[in-house]
């Protein structure tokens, strides 16, 4: 009787597309925007205070940084973006907020709404800004060489 052959059944491993900073003070929308990022594919650090994510800035690099506005202070939302727009590997940068605004057409320019009942949109913001910034790397790469 002939013995039956082994053979191994390839494995789903889950690849990071890019790395992401998230940072936001309320433990929750860190929980539930990590998981969303994570589960579309993204390698995601977190970070609760402005201070922190600049640690984390200058130690790592990100492809994108997503960051709450109003945190320890009402401008510390906007120290990590400039912050991350200083780095020499230029992060994509967006501020967050989970607040409807009284009149759409005054959010600042950069500023994602976050509606959690809209999880394929947001995932769809953030491929997008990681590949408008993949595309200026390889523009700023070709014009060094060149």
């Amino acid at each position: 009787m002939a013995s039956a052959k082994c053979v191994p059944v390839p494995t789903f491993q889950a690849r990071e597309v890019a790395r992401v900073l998230l940072v936001d003070d309320d433990p929750t929308a860190r929980i539930i925007l990590r998981t969303v990022l994570q589960a579309g594919g993204y390698g995601v650090d977190t970070a609760a205070t402005a201070i922190e994510a600049i640690g984390m800035l200058d130690s790592e690099e990100y492809a994108l940084v997503l960051s709450d506005l109003h945190m320890e202070s009402p401008e510390a939302g906007l120290q990590v973006i400039s912050h991350a727009r200083m780095m020499d590997y230029r992060p994509a940068t967006a501020l967050i907020t989970s607040w409807r605004e009284q009149n759409e057409a005054n959010r600042a320019p950069g500023t994602m709404l976050i509606e959690p009942e809209n999880v394929p949109e947001l995932l769809e913001q953030v491929a997008d800004m990681i590949g408008e910034r993949a595309s200026r790397q390889l523009v700023r790469e070709m014009r060094i060489r060149n």
